[in-house]
């Protein structure tokens, strides 16, 4: 079953507007050229943006689902990235067309009492619309935003003079890091904790969340986890449910490859197993999940799995797909 809860489209966009409201940053407000609507959204969704031939990067709706005029993301400079923001920031300019493809979201925000919302550096963007849903369903909620200062922290201004006391920053020049232990040890059993940032961050929240319930800690990825040890793989099949085709794949390339080889037609994006491009439905078998989106009650029931990474279980020997 599809963890995404937004209907994607394929779009092409006019850059309204660059904004750049502290260093490193920049943010992109996106429009349909002929000034209609555009599709509707979820607090935590993303969209991928095709930057350049074969450059796709994927960015999180951070301003308003109400607002049907625009789309915002935001963009941080990563000199030691893989192109895309460089692109963002050096060479996309107001009156630029981008090919666009969602909403997608594998991040939603759950109803709940109470919230912790804990973000580091440009994890912010995914949980302000989240804050501002929180908010408005009357829940009792706080954000603990890190970063490395105050100058490097997007939207703090306006989130500390909108929420006042709700919001506490936590400029690392300042103040050190994020005092997690501090931060996670009143939360509640009715409190559900959304976290996105460095995954150094994500490891420490999640060990520190490790004994709370099943669905009480959502996270967002912006890379992979630490890569799983892939010497072992060994070669498996997969079956197209619909034709009843039958696919060998090697133990040194990934389904993905395989089902594009085989000129299955899926969309893919990342080929990290972050971004959900390629979810796909599983009918029999057991998964290898080596994804970054889905929840451990989500791996056990092995019913999807991103082919861009995850393989079957290697105590099985073929997997029967929703294709």
């Amino acid at each position: 079953m599809s963890r995404s809860t937004d209907q994607e489209h394929e779009l092409t966009l006019h850059v309204d507007a660059l904004l750049e409201p502290v260093d490193g940053v920049r943010v992109l407000e996106l429009r349909r050229a002929d000034g209609g609507e555009l599709p509707p959204w979820t607090p935590g969704a993303h969209v991928d943006l095709e930057l350049d031939e074969g450059l796709v990067r994927q960015y999180s709706l951070c301003g308003s689902p109400s607002d049907r005029d625009r789309w915002r993301v935001a963009v941080l400079r990563e000199p030691a990235g893989r192109g895309g923001s460089s692109w963002v920031h050096d060479k996309l300019a107001v009156g630029d067309t981008v090919a666009v493809r969602g909403p997608r979201n594998h991040f939603p925000l759950v109803p709940a009492p109470r919230y912790v919302f804990v973000a580091g550096g440009i994890g912010i963007t995914p949980l302000l619309p989240m804050i501002a849903a929180a908010d408005a369903a009357g829940a009792d909620w706080r954000l603990e935003y890190g970063g490395r200062s105050r100058r490097s922290m997007c939207f703090a201004e306006e989130l500390t003079a909108t929420y006042g006391g709700r919001v506490r920053l936590h400029p690392q020049d300042e103040v050190g890091q994020l005092p997690l232990g501090e931060v996670l040890a009143g939360a509640g059993d009715d409190e559900l904790v959304y976290c996105c940032g460095p995954e150094p961050l994500l490891r420490a929240v999640e060990e520190r969340c490790a004994d709370r319930g099943p669905g009480a800690l959502h996270l967002e990825r912006f890379s992979p986890r630490e890569q799983t040890d892939s010497s072992g793989d060994v070669a498996f099949e997969v079956e197209l449910a619909d034709s009843g085709r039958v696919l060998a794949v090697p133990a040194d390339t990934s389904v993905l490859r395989v089902l594009e080889d085989a000129g299955v037609n899926i969309l893919s994006s990342c080929t990290e197993g972050t971004c959900g491009t390629c979810e796909t439905g599983v009918l029999g078998g057991r998964v290898d999940h080596r994804d970054s989106l889905l929840t451990p009650e989500e791996r056990a029931a092995h019913d999807v799995m991103f082919v861009c990474v995850s393989r079957a279980d290697p105590s099985c020997p073929r997997l029967v797909l929703d294709l």
